[in-house]
This record gives C-alpha cells, structure tokens and sequence, in this order.
C-alpha cells in the first residue's frame, strides 16, 4: 500500500524572492513537488532555476516566501541541513575529490567505522552494490581521476542512492552520458519513482524531459510561467513558454562557399587512442565531429591543439607544415578550442570578464611590465557588443549563466583572430535560446573564412549545422559523409560496428 500524507505535496514553494546586489534573481516564484514525482524544472540560463534549488538546498537563503517541506515550513541554512533531512543534490560541476577512490567518494562525510578506524571492506561491499545497480562494473577502489566525466556523473548518482533521499535534486544529469547510460539514469529514476523518492529534474535536452517528467514547471526571467502536465506539451510549445518567443529555426545554419584547405591532418597516431587519423578543413566549413563516447573525438582535439602528445602523424596549417607541442605553439599558428569542460578548462572562474577575454592575447596588450588596461578593457566592450555578451566589465565569470560564459570563451579565442577554431560540445549544459545565438556565431565565422571543427554528442545539432560530418569509433575515422547524405542513422551506423570500412579525406 502506498504511503498517505495530510497534503499531496513533498514540497512547496511560495512566494519566493531573492535579489543579488543590481540582480532580482527571483520574484514571487512558485513550485510544487508531489510524492513520488519527477517534475522538471524549466527555463532558459538565467531564469532562476539553479537559484530556486539552492534555496532549497541550503546554499542561498531566501529573502521572502515560504518553503514547506514535509508539511513543516523550514529554513535551512546550510546544504548539510538540506541532506539530513532527506535532500540530496547531484550538481552538473561535480563536487568530488578525485585523489580518492569511488567508495570514498560516495561514503564522504558518512563513512563507515568500525571502532576508530574506518571499515572499508563494508564501504567496499555496499558502493559495488550500489555501481551495480547503475550497471556500473568498476572496482570501487578505484581512483576517481580514472574514470571518464560520464562514468563520475554515475558516481554521483550512486552517492545520492547511498543517502536514500526522499527528494533528489538532478542538475544537467545526462550532460555527460552517452545514450545507453541514459537509459540505465532513467530506469533508476523510474525504480525511484517506485519507491516513492521525488525528483527535481533541470535538464536543456527538452526530449528527454517529456520522456522522464510528470511535470513541468517554467520559469522566465526569475518569475514563474506556469506548471503544466508534461503530456499537455510539445517541444515547440515549451520553447514558446520558456523563451517567451518563436523559435522557428533551432539550427540556423547557412552554407558558404567552400575556400581553401586551411587544416590537413595526415596519420595521426596516439598510442591505441587515435589511428591513422587523415582529414582536412576548408575555410567557411563546419566540418561536424559524431561518434560514441571512448571513440577518440575529444582525444583528436586535444592532440590537434597541442594539449596531449602525439606519437606521429603531420599537421599543415594552410599547406605549411607545422609543429604543435603545445597549446602555445597551437594558438602562435592561428587554432583556437572551446573545450567541452568549459568551467575547469575554458574559465578561470574567480576572474572576470575583462580578464578571461584577454587572457589569450596578454603578451600583445602587455608592452612593458604593466599590462594595458585601457586597451584590455576596449578589447573586452566590443566582444561584449558584438556578441550580445551579458556581463560588465568586471563581473566574475562564476556568476555568470552557461551561455554567457561560453560567449566569454569564444571571446577569448576571437582575440586571437583565429584561422581554424575547434568547438568541443559547443551547446552542452546551455539553454534552447542561448544555442541558437551559439549557431548564428557559428554562422558568422563561417562567412569570415574561420575554418571550424565541432564535436557534438546531440546528432540533431551535428545534422543542423555541419557541411560535412566525419563519424569516429575506437579511435579511427569510420566514414565522412556530406551534409545532403547524412541521417542519424547513417551517422549511427558508422559509430558502431555496422559498416566495417573506413573513409578519410
């Protein structure tokens, strides 16, 4: 028999205010959660939804409203107080240490002790139960730095079942997951939801929220739009909710005449990572990167720009042989890469604006000891400007929305005046409005002759916007296929084991 309780809800939220200093971040907000209930949580960067659930968590305290939880209004002040009374929240920055092992990471702050010491053989027992659940089969012992970002995005989840909350805040959870550990999420959510435990569930793949989600809850510009029953929606009604506006084209792709080879790589090869890696990149192209997770799309990259060694293979820069050691050597010869880790890799987040746009181009604003403030600052306005960035001067970049701060990114890179420029998940964890703006710029390189590499894992956002898309499996490139031919099943085809030959050009 199921549970009763005096009200339908686990949680409401009232009336919620909060205000930063020069920011209304949240003004009279609603939401409501039933027992039981994945609810999704919606709207574009900066709507207010990571605002909203770190009240609930703990982090922020509100400045006006009323959190009922339970049946009893609370206050918590603290994330600890939030988790002991049964919320756990599983963020999209993962908060883990990596120096130490699986089992410690999901038993940290609860560990298990037997007498003074620690019982890590019982630690042990129960995180192998709990990976595999999750399908996971890993040694618990094992150092988080060796698991990939998906395989510690599961780790997580493992984390908040060890705590058995009674209501699961799931920020951006499958950001990381290829498709096969996306349905292993679902099913525990799914087993969740049996077991009576409620879901928060903020996510910008809108698919897979009407695939998981009972509810919707909408908020826009810190204020609250509306709940509605998922079934009662499609994707394009909720684009309308969310941004306030059509979104008629979501790949806004325009083709240009192709220019000449600006990038050719010849037999690329990295220990078992990368094979015999042969292609080239035009002026004015996309040229689209697809392909499983572990394929070596990333791997590819980071080699090209000097980041990882590589055991052999040439590169030529507009026909010019070139030698890459390192990403100083890589942006000295007119590359640039937005990596798909933007906030440990792309930022430094305690910095501002000013200061990341130019980090790139420092020795050129830096004539003598001191660095040009005056010229640093002016370079910084007309990228604010010319690419719609929402932020001053001097705002940290930590407290900026994902879209804004990869536009600081891009910023960063389009100092440089770049001849080839690599997108590494351009979109990933950024809202439906925000990666339009993503694509136009995208657009705009294109016609300037920017010779462009993206990596996508959403197949829709390869499909909408690459000239030609270049699929890779374990480490070798599977086949290329123009723009006319190309279909997600196609592409998937290549990804797997499907079709056996191997295309380069």
């Amino acid at each position: 028999m199921p549970e009763t309780h005096a009200s339908p809800y686990l949680l409401e939220m009232r009336g919620i205010l909060k205000q930063f200093p020069g920011v209304l971040a949240l003004q009279d907000v609603q939401f409501n959660l039933h027992y039981g209930e994945v609810h999704a949580l919606m709207g574009e960067n900066g709507a207010g939804k990571s605002t909203l659930m770190k009240i609930l968590s703990g982090v922020y305290q509100k400045d006006s409203g009323e959190v009922i939880y339970k049946g009893q209004s609370i206050h918590f002040t603290s994330p600890r107080q939030a988790q002991l009374a049964g919320i756990t929240t599983i963020y999209q920055e993962l908060n883990q240490i990596p120096q130490m092992s699986i089992a410690e990471n999901i038993f940290l702050g609860s560990e298990i002790q037997r007498g003074v010491l620690l019982n890590r053989a019982e630690m042990k027992r129960q995180a192998s139960q709990l990976l595999q659940k999750l399908h996971l089969e890993i040694d618990p012992r094992t150092p988080l730095s060796d698991l990939g970002v998906a395989q510690q995005q599961m780790v997580e989840v493992a984390k908040a079942l060890h705590h058995r909350a009674d209501l699961i805040i799931m920020d951006e959870p499958t950001s990381a997951l290829s498709s096969r550990e996306i349905e292993d999420l679902f099913a525990i959510i799914r087993e969740l939801k049996s077991q009576n435990v409620s879901i928060i569930y903020i996510s910008h793949h809108l698919e897979e929220t009407f695939e998981i989600s009972d509810r919707l809850t909408v908020l826009r510009d810190g204020r609250y739009v509306g709940t509605y029953p998922t079934q009662e929606l499609n994707v394009d009604g909720l684009i309308r909710l969310m941004v306030g506006r059509d979104l008629s084209d979501k790949f806004p792709k325009e083709i240009f005449p192709t220019g000449k080879e600006v990038l050719r790589v010849e037999n690329l090869t990295q220990g078992n990572r990368l094979k015999n890696i042969s292609f080239s990149v035009y002026a004015g192209e996309v040229l689209g990167i697809a392909g499983l997770v572990g394929s070596g799309r990333t791997e590819l990259v980071r080699a090209l720009f000097g980041a990882d060694p590589i055991d052999r293979g040439s590169i030529y820069i507009d026909g010019q042989p070139v030698t890459i050691r390192n990403p100083r050597d890589a942006i000295r010869q007119g590359m640039g890469l937005l990596t798909e880790d933007r906030k440990q890799q792309g930022l430094i987040l305690k910095m501002n604006t000013r200061e990341n746009t130019t980090l790139t181009v420092l020795k050129q604003l830096t004539p003598g000891w001191l660095t040009n403030r005056r010229a640093e600052a002016a370079l910084t306005q007309k990228f604010i400007d010319s690419i719609a960035i929402k932020s001053s001067l001097e705002q940290l970049t930590i407290n900026l929305s994902g879209g804004t701060q990869q536009k600081v990114v891009l910023s960063k890179w389009l100092a440089t005046q770049p001849r080839v420029l690599i997108f590494d998940e351009p979109t990933r964890g950024i809202d439906v409005g925000a990666k339009v703006e993503i694509y136009k710029l995208i657009n705009e390189l294109a016609s300037q002759g920017v010779a462009i590499i993206m990596i996508s894992s959403e197949l829709p956002e390869v499909l909408g916007m690459s000239d030609r898309i270049m699929v890779m499996r374990e480490g070798r490139i599977a086949g290329i296929l123009p723009r006319q031919e190309a279909t997600q099943e196609k592409i998937m085809e290549y990804a797997t084991e499907k079709v056996k030959q191997t295309i380069t050009a």
